[in-house]
């Protein structure tokens, strides 16, 4: 069985969020960068880690989807984050992205208490889907251990998918362990089941292997080469190219990953507002942020169209 069918593309981005001085989310700025990522070939992940998704609050995200909608962006390329500790919060902003029409959520499990039986997070996302009850729910669970510090087993994924085939259509997995990538996308192959990478280190691997794509961090600031890359994986050139990911990514990765992109972003914008993040975040030292723009421009970095 080929992977389920959906509209989304092979490269997704976990938008960062463009604050108000006050700490409120900017839904018009927001709405320009999903604007230009998607020009670049990019789908929108919108509330995720990189958004920082968990320092807003449930009704803030609901307006901001509904804003974005509004404005004319495409549901259908569009996979929110709707995770959050609380059953409550979780379904909520569920049901409002399944009611947006939005192609898929990412959800991550309950990340307050640790060392949790699969049995209580299967009851979790169980709960949940029952609440929602609509068949055009379309679940990718979002593994991201270093963070929550709760992993998605295999039999856990396995169970979810037994239970709800059309439910649990796929993972984002943020693990950074390729043989646990790997294992979900082998134990899990004749489903229908989705895996995304977490990371564009791992997107030519993940698609030879049978993964559909990635959702990475880095398709915030380098969407084109990305989408490039997934649209062009069977090519001869497709390891340089991926190399060349990989060598943008670690210039980057000698910052704290989220300000360093928004740094960036206000730099290529010119708006110095894009630089704010919310607590307990802090926006790179402007020494850093010299640093880091006299890096990227030594490589000849640019983010054209912005």
């Amino acid at each position: 069985m080929s992977a389920h069918t959906s509209t989304l593309s092979a490269v997704l981005s976990p938008v960062l969020t463009p604050f108000n001085a006050d700490g409120s989310p900017n839904s018009k700025k927001l709405l320009r960068q999903c604007q230009w990522l998607q020009s670049n070939g990019v789908g929108q992940a919108v509330f995720g880690t990189n958004s920082e998704a968990n320092s807003m609050s449930a009704g803030q995200k609901i307006d901001v989807l509904h804003e974005l909608i509004v404005g004319g962006l495409n549901p259908k390329n569009m996979m929110p984050g709707t995770g959050a500790c609380s059953v409550a919060d979780a379904s909520m902003m569920t049901r409002s992205a399944v009611k947006a029409d939005c192609a898929g959520v990412l959800m991550l499990p309950p990340f307050y208490y640790k060392d949790v039986a699969d049995e209580g997070l299967f009851q979790y996302y169980a709960e949940i889907i029952e609440a929602v009850g609509d068949a055009d729910l379309k679940i990718y669970v979002y593994n991201i251990p270093q963070v929550t510090k709760v992993g998605l087993s295999v039999p856990l994924l396995e169970r979810l998918v037994k239970t709800y085939p059309n439910t649990v259509v796929g993972i984002k997995d943020s693990s950074g362990d390729w043989p646990y990538t790997e294992s979900v996308i082998k134990a899990l192959l004749g489903t229908g089941f989705r895996v995304y990478a977490g990371s564009e280190i791992f997107l030519l691997r993940a698609l030879r292997a049978g993964g559909v794509g990635c959702i990475s961090a880095m398709a915030n600031v380098n969407p084109k080469a990305i989408a490039d890359l997934a649209a062009h994986w069977q090519e001869p050139t497709a390891d340089q190219s991926q190399e060349a990911l990989t060598a943008l990514r670690s210039v980057y990765a000698q910052y704290p990953m989220i300000p360093a992109m928004k740094a960036a972003v206000a730099h290529y914008s010119k708006d110095p507002e894009w630089a704010r993040v919310r607590p307990p975040l802090l926006a790179l030292k402007p020494s850093e942020q010299s640093k880091l723009i006299a890096e990227l421009e030594k490589i000849g970095f640019q983010m054209p169209g912005l």
